[in-house]
């Protein structure tokens, strides 16, 4: 199983990223997509899940309304897409393939947001 995720972005204030996560090892739609981020210094934050089955996303209440989970089902992909990019959104930005109890973890992508 593998989880590839995309490299590294920068972007300025305002503007928006989407960070893709690439399955490969699995049925992509009988595991849910969980995003986690990790700003520096500090602990992991969940942004939600998103199941590739049905299409169906959670979005942790920090994030609703910045925050858009998609998936391409014919290239077993995942997409994040945050908008109005602040200072505070600079973390390590991952990807969790889950289902009862096992778990699948990409690499990270960098996203660092400065003027």
């Amino acid at each position: 199983v593998q989880l590839v995720q995309s490299g590294v972005e920068l972007r300025n204030p305002g503007t928006s990223v989407k960070v893709s996560c690439k399955a490969s090892g699995y049925t992509f739609t009988s595991y849910y997509i969980e995003w986690v981020r990790q700003a520096p210094g500090q602990g992991l934050e969940w942004m939600g899940s998103f199941d590739p089955g049905d299409g169906v996303s959670k979005y942790a209440q920090k994030f609703q309304g910045r925050v858009t989970f998609t998936a391409d089902t014919s290239t077993s992909t995942a997409y994040v897409e945050l908008s109005s990019l602040r200072s505070e959104d600079t973390a390590m930005y991952y990807c969790n393939a889950q289902r009862g109890g096992v778990n699948y973890w990409g690499k990270g992508t960098p996203v660092t947001v400065s003027s």
